[in-house]
């Protein structure tokens, strides 16, 4: 298969003559506005010091979990992928493991992504094969080094308007201060607020995390107080440093409401290492809560990303540490478990609350009637096994007869690797336009409305919901 069809001007298009002309007129609507990225994880860091990329291994293989589980899926080790505590593989030997792979990724959605950026980023005209490893690698490292492959540059070509990082709550922020006091750059780089490690008192380091926590913030107060000062200390940092949203990794969305006598007492349970697998979710649902009623506060927007089997397989973590490709999502139920938090805040004014899934089966049954009735709630787009195109579309299926456009996010990039947001974008806006194409074709949406749902969907979502 040609590298071309990444240039493909029909790719991810209807199939059906009639439905993909409608569909190209829609993708022409809104094939250039800028990029809307309110939910990533690029080190503000790569923009504000501007350096080169590193190795085209290290850029686009070693760290990119969605890349390197499937090769080790293939009988690979991960020790020829990607470095660990005992050795650092050479770049030009993950390469050649990865061009040898590369196969395997056809139909997968990071193949659809690496394509498009081999050919639309890197001007790659040769299909990558183990034949073509070292060629492939010689011309992306070549590439690398031209002083128009910088981060910044590249920001201004992707058309990239906002980015947010996730950061944690007590990061100096100094790289989001230097950028925009920056009369140099013009994109808006933004810090979120992900205090994962600060709530769920089983992460390892929970009780060091509020150690430090509790003595840069506390205002002097100990104890559950002092937490939950310093809790609400650091988003006001935050705030005053441009964040818009806090987001939260948690294992499920469960919520609850606890009084300050019974929160303190579990609290002081797991200072003391006492706590019990039943304190531990009871814990991080009351944070989830009081997460919420401080987002009614501050007017951060929150965000919950839930359903994630973290570190599945102990061995790999143990060597390679965590985001290694063994996150294995599992079901959730969000009706029951969310509905604490709702009926305090669900129609509190200006809360926004974003709710992602791993698990497609609530999209119809439990999101969209969420998001069709509560003024705070906003459906996240499809996030990590599920930002694809196939489930993209599946997602529009299922949540928009009952809640129709106006109730979503817009697209989510949730993406490390920097080079790979253009693509997703891209794919996302063919994918919004195939959608709704057929709603044309079906007579179900006239070609006008469909020409003003399409820049809604793409652009104002995301400034609405985000607060943008």
């Amino acid at each position: 298969m040609s590298q071309s069809i990444a240039a493909n001007p029909d790719r991810l298009l209807p199939a059906d003559p009639g439905t993909r002309s409608i569909a190209r007129d829609l993708l022409q609507r809104v094939q250039d506005l800028p990029i809307i990225s309110p939910h990533g994880h690029v080190d503000a860091a790569v923009i504000e010091h501007n350096s080169p990329f590193p190795d085209p291994a290290a850029l686009l293989v070693s760290p990119d979990h969605y890349v390197t589980r499937l090769i080790h899926a293939s009988g690979v080790p991960l020790d020829r992928l990607r470095g660990s505590a005992a050795a650092e593989p050479d770049s030009r030997t993950v390469w050649r493991e990865f061009c040898k792979a590369w196969p395997l990724f056809e139909g997968t959605a990071s193949g659809y992504w690496l394509r498009t950026q081999f050919s639309g980023v890197f001007g790659l005209r040769q299909e990558i094969s183990a034949e073509t490893a070292d060629a492939s690698y010689d011309a992306i490292s070549a590439k690398l080094l031209e002083p128009g492959f910088r981060p910044r540059q590249l920001f201004k070509d992707f058309n990239i308007e906002v980015l947010a990082t996730t950061d944690d709550p007590l990061d100096s922020l100094a790289s989001h201060a230097a950028i925009a006091e920056d009369p140099t750059f013009h994109g808006r780089v933004l810090p979120t607020f992900r205090p994962d490690a600060y709530l769920n008192i089983a992460h390892p380091t929970w009780s060091a995390n509020v150690d430090r926590l509790v003595a840069a913030a506390g205002d002097g107060a100990t104890g559950y107080a002092g937490y939950i000062t310093a809790l609400e200390n650091r988003r006001r940092y935050f705030v005053d440093h441009g964040a818009v949203s806090a987001d939260h990794g948690v294992r499920t969305p469960a919520t609850l409401k606890l009084d300050a006598g019974d929160a303190a007492r579990l609290f002081d349970r797991a200072r003391s290492g006492q706590a019990t697998a039943a304190d531990r979710d009871d814990f991080e649902a009351h944070m989830m809560y009081q997460m919420a009623r401080m987002s009614v506060e501050d007017g951060l927007v929150m965000t919950i990303h839930p359903g994630s089997y973290r570190n599945h397989h102990e061995p790999t973590f143990n060597a390679f540490g965590a985001d290694t490709g063994h996150d294995i999502p599992f079901a959730v139920n969000y009706t029951e478990a969310i509905r604490p938090l709702l009926q305090d805040f669900g129609t509190a004014k200006d809360f926004h609350l974003v709710l992602f899934t791993l698990d497609e089966t609530v999209f119809s049954r439990e999101l969209a009637p969420l998001a069709g009735f509560y003024p705070s709630v906003y459906l996240g787009a499809p996030w990590w096994f599920l930002d694809a195109p196939d489930a993209m579309l599946r997602f529009r299926s299922a949540v928009t007869e009952t809640a129709g456009f106006s109730r979503s996010s817009g697209f989510i990039d949730d993406t490390r690797a920097f080079c790979s947001i253009p693509a997703r974008h891209d794919a996302s806006r063919r994918i919004e336009a195939s959608f709704l194409a057929r709603l044309v074709a079906e007579h179900r949406v006239s070609e006008d409305r469909a020409h003003e749902l399409i820049v809604d969907i793409v652009d104002g979502s995301p400034r609405r919901v985000f607060k943008l």
